[in-house]
């Protein structure tokens, strides 16, 4: 229900997009020379080398499982079992656990949750590798905008947040530590996600003028917010239309925007948020990106405070953990939903009980389809014929992107080029297009002192695929997977492959909806999000990207229609 990677810039300062002022000197020559000695010899202890097999597989979300699904809707088992309950939300991302914590929020305690791996969490859930805590895909949550008030509520109720003398506080033992960002580029690592800006250059005088057109943008709005998140929660005007009708790549073409590093940047931020690069992604997606927040800072600005962002080392399985936690045993688990009928008097849900292999029904009064558009669309059937030709048209025309993200268990760290100090977020200069994202490391947040010298870590990679390796992703040989990841890697860590211990990755065939121009106002997710029937939809897919705060508003705003309508459990309950 939300983006893998997250967006550490969402609206932060392009340069590092954290630290624009704290970009450090570049090391003297002499000090390069010797990292450089260095790295001559830095495969000396281990002979294996290049030579040792690699240890690891596939792990995360179930292909067999979601296999199922397409193959079982045409000839629907006969169910062993029926279960009655007041309300049951499918699915069990961020936006079916919102949906859940909404309607207990409310008072209806008699709800079930069926969800198809055998843990809740969807793209959010965490792993544990070598006994270190690691993401499976979304790895941190930024702090929420003025319009994620939800998000912003519940936070506040986990202890994330804290009023103080009227003004809000984040509680800094959850906020990312320094540094967080570095890009590796000719030969070293700098600070921040661009290489170092000359005063008076090209690069210089681009950045300048694209934090002017942006912020400028943002203020288009009465009250100066015209890029909101949630973005349902945005004013629409002609500004937002006319960028919406064509890419982020035509958009920085017409404005005179051509520096080579301001692009590459630009498109590293689109694949990172979106899973695709400036040339598919609409512009508004890319402004968006940006002034959704606090606008955009070029470098030489102080802007620390407002790109703070909460991470830990099982990334947003923390989250998740915290959400799923009081839902307690209506939580099930390993169920595949097949249907979802509406029907006169409720709603009545086939699902694939895949422990005991079995068919099960359940029967409630209203339901929450917090399921991605391409899966409601095959197991679900309103009763409004307008909502089922809405769901049609909603799930062919939002694009997914694939990706695939591996757990790398090293037995040290591995040994760095010059530069810039290890950070939380690493990312390696590629060409526009390539798929790697870089990577984070699990240990960064560890309060030991030696954990990041000596320490086994775990570093999870990030690959935005396009769409035309979905397929590839099926397969079930994962090492080609794997030593693309580690070569990929291996330009800045030429070691890598000697520490490597094991590698675990998993793989997203539909891991985030792309704002493709016309998406994000489409007509049909309208409908879906303002559906009024006894099926509420929630879910990232309806915002036409996907971002926790999207996920959580629409599956909190799901659970709460139902509850505000009533809803009382068949007769008969049966558990």
């Amino acid at each position: 229900g939300q983006h893998l990677r997250g967006r550490v810039g969402h609206g932060a300062p392009l340069s590092v997009p954290v630290a624009a002022t704290t970009r450090r000197t570049l090391l003297a020559a002499a000090g390069a020379a010797a990292g450089a000695a260095l790295l001559a010899g830095c495969g000396r202890d281990t002979p294996e080398a290049g030579t040792r097999p690699l240890a690891g597989g596939w792990v995360g979300a179930s292909q067999d499982r979601g296999h199922r699904l397409r193959e079982t809707v045409a000839a629907l088992p006969e169910p062993a079992v029926t279960h009655r309950t007041a309300v049951l939300v499918a699915g069990g991302g961020i936006a079916g656990l919102a949906a859940a914590r909404a309607l207990g929020q409310r008072g209806i305690d008699d709800f079930a949750l069926l969800e198809l791996e055998d843990r809740p969490g969807g793209n959010a859930r965490g792993h544990v590798l070598g006994g270190i805590g690691c993401p499976l895909g979304a790895h941190y949550l930024p702090l929420p905008a003025p319009e994620a008030r939800e998000v912003s509520e519940w936070l506040h109720e986990i202890g994330l947040l804290r009023t103080e003398a009227g003004r809000e506080v984040a509680d800094e033992r959850h906020l990312c530590h320094s540094p967080q960002e570095r890009l590796f580029v000719d030969g070293q690592w700098v600070e921040g996600l661009l290489p170092p800006v000359a005063p008076g250059s090209r690069l210089h005088a681009q950045l300048g003028r694209f934090a002017a057109r942006v912020n400028a943008l943002a203020k288009t709005a009465q009250g100066g917010r015209a890029f909101a998140l949630p973005a349902a929660r945005s004013p629409w005007g002609a500004v937002h239309a006319a960028l919406d009708a064509g890419t982020f790549a035509a958009w920085l073409a017409r404005e005179g925007f051509d520096d080579p590093a301001l692009l590459a940047y630009l498109d590293y931020c689109c694949r990172d948020d979106y899973g695709a690069g400036r040339a598919v992604v609409s512009a508004w997606a890319g402004v968006h990106y940006f002034a959704c927040r606090h606008g955009f800072a070029a470098p030489g600005e102080n802007d620390h405070e407002r790109d703070a962002v909460f991470t830990w080392p099982e990334g947003n399985g923390w989250l998740v953990e915290r959400l799923a936690a009081p839902l307690g045993a209506r939580v099930h688990t390993g169920r595949t939903v097949l249907a979802v009928a509406e029907q006169r008097h409720g709603v009545e849900v086939l699902a694939w009980d895949e422990a005991r292999g079995r068919a099960e029904r359940w029967q409630a009064a209203a339901a929450v389809v917090a399921l991605p558009l391409h899966a409601a669309a095959r197991v679900v059937r309103p009763a409004a014929p307008a909502l089922r030709d809405a769901l049609r048209e909603a799930a062919a025309g939002v694009p997914h992107a694939p990706w695939l993200v591996a757990n790398l268990l090293l037995d040290r760290p591995p040994l760095d080029r010059p530069g810039a100090a290890p950070a939380w977020d690493s990312v390696i200069a590629r060409p526009v297009g390539a798929s790697g994202l870089g990577y984070v490391d699990a240990q960064h947040q560890s309060l030991r002192p030696d954990a990041r010298s000596s320490r086994p870590t775990v570093l999870t990679a990030y690959h935005a695929l396009p769409a035309t390796e979905r397929a590839a992703l099926a397969t079930p040989d994962w090492q080609p997977w794997a030593e693309r990841v580690l070569a990929d890697l291996s330009t800045a860590h030429p070691d890598l492959r000697a520490r490597v211990q094991r590698v675990e990755l998993v793989r997203w065939g539909h891991a985030m909806a792309v704002p493709v121009p016309g998406l994000v106002r489409h007509p049909a997710l309208a409908a879906l999000r303002g559906a009024g029937g006894r099926i509420r939809f929630a879910h990232a897919d309806l915002a036409g990207y996907s971002v926790f705060e999207e996920a959580f508003t629409l599956g909190h705003a799901a659970g709460a229609a139902i509850a505000r309508a009533g809803v009382q459990a068949p007769t008969a309950a049966k558990r």
